[in-house]
């Protein structure tokens, strides 16, 4: 596509358009929490959508209506719901750290379901010397996850930027280095059988082709192998900038589209999933863009997970984006995960912070809490709740697991309580679901 092209995604029924002018993006730096000002100050440029998006594609109502065993509605009888779990993937990076730091342990715990190893699974982390493997400390975050339920996204099989290999392998003659990438692929894929969820599988390749024009295979070979060595985690692409920046070519909508369809002309019929990383500059911030983007993207009907979200700026500007980002990001049907790229170390963060060092959150980290305690409906449904005349209580929750019971207006008799999923409407539905709670005494 050139300057001017519109891109239509195919199957698409119609389209929008934007006019979008984006700037390369600045170098990378480390940040440490140490570099952010105190007091907290309000930021002086909030970024405000375009246009506000609905989060509807979450919502639905959960209805129940208490009757008496003759059938008749019991009015102002209390409804009591708590919400047991949610089904909105959302969660963070973590790193070896947690394993030894109980600060760190109690404040992820408290908030996340989901992680990324940050570094531990990468291939320059787990076979420094050639030949030599050493999975100790993955394996130990791997317990650590298994033991407190946290779903885990594998990160990576292998990365095709050369300048983020093992330093053996960029030595390596064609024929060593297939039996290398062989051997990689057997061995991490293996030893994590059914324990992932997702694996990025050639992290990068749109940017970089290291291993595809090294050892002359498409990207497909590699999904290929590992789809095939475990069908439970999910292969995905996964790159930076679709989202972020409209003035990089390489990893555009198009071209990102035009990937997936290569590698389906390439034979590779398994599953497959759209990562993008989600490093974003504040100061070129484009809810529109971002929008647009993941319309597109939504064409190939894939899901679509935000795997390594942070903000590059100063603290100011990253709380004011924040929210806005990550509403977006959640208001789109085809997002089906969000995980944050803020794991604090020895040297800092990547780009962003949550916590100081002692884990009290920062005001980036109070966004996040923001958004965790909106999806749980933290204190929603702490004031007692009445049906009405028809016995109703109706309220908008986000997808998810709840335990609901009723009271008597008696004050006496309680219901037996009930585990209520609440999922979304399918199409042929028209409304959701009434849940009945009847008692066994006349009204």
């Amino acid at each position: 596509m050139g300057e001017g092209d519109i891109f239509i995604a195919r199957g698409a029924l119609d389209f929008k358009t934007w006019l979008l002018v984006g700037e390369v993006r600045p170098p990378r730096q480390v940040s440490t929490p140490n570099d952010q000002p105190s007091p907290f100050s309000q930021p002086s440029r909030p970024t405000e959508p375009f246009s506000q998006p609905s989060p509807r594609v979450r919502h639905q109502k959960l209805r129940i209506q208490v009757m008496s065993p003759n059938g008749l509605p019991i009015q102002n009888a209390t409804v009591s719901v708590q919400q047991t779990s949610g089904k909105f993937p959302f969660g963070c990076a973590m790193n070896k750290n947690i394993l030894t730091n109980y600060k760190y342990q109690n404040w992820f715990l408290d908030r996340f379901k989901y992680a990324t190893f940050e570094n531990e699974l990468k291939w320059y982390s787990t076979e420094i010397t050639q030949g030599i493997e050493d999975y100790s400390v993955p394996d130990a975050m791997m317990k650590f996850a298994i033991d407190h339920n946290i779903q885990i996204r594998g990160h990576n099989v292998l990365w095709d930027d050369p300048s983020h290999q093992p330093d053996w392998v960029t030595r390596l003659s064609p024929d060593d280095l297939q039996k290398a990438v062989d051997t990689r692929i057997e061995s991490v894929v293996s030893r994590y059988k059914n324990k992932l969820i997702h694996w990025d599988v050639v992290n990068e390749n749109l940017h970089f082709n290291f291993f595809e024009s090294n050892l002359n295979k498409p990207s497909s070979y590699f999904y290929d192998k590992v789809h095939k060595l475990d069908h439970k985690a999910k292969p995905f692409l996964n790159e930076y900038n679709t989202i972020e920046n409209p003035s990089d070519p390489d990893s555009a909508p198009d071209k990102y589209i035009n990937k997936v369809i290569e590698m389906r002309g390439d034979g590779y019929e398994g599953s497959l999933g759209i990562g993008l990383e989600g490093h974003f500059v504040a100061e070129n911030v484009n809810i529109a863009y971002i929008r647009a983007s993941l319309e597109a993207l939504a064409g190939l009907k894939l899901s679509i997970w935000i795997t390594e979200l942070d903000i590059k700026g100063d603290l100011d500007d990253q709380v004011a984006n924040l929210g806005p980002i990550i509403y977006e990001l959640f208001s789109h049907e085809y997002v089906k995960g969000i995980v944050l790229w803020t794991s604090l170390g020895e040297n800092g963060c990547y780009e962003m912070c949550l916590t100081d060092y002692s884990y009290k959150n920062l005001p980036t980290g109070d966004v996040i809490d923001g958004f965790v305690n909106e999806l749980k409906h933290k204190g929603k449904f702490d004031s007692p709740a009445t049906t009405d005349s028809n016995g109703f209580f109706e309220a908008s929750v986000y997808h998810g697991d709840y335990e609901v019971y009723a009271t008597h207006p008696n004050g006496i008799h309680v219901s037996d309580s009930r585990v209520i999923k609440v999922t979304r409407v399918r199409k042929h539905e028209t409304e959701s679901r009434t849940h009945r709670f009847t008692f066994d005494i006349e009204n």
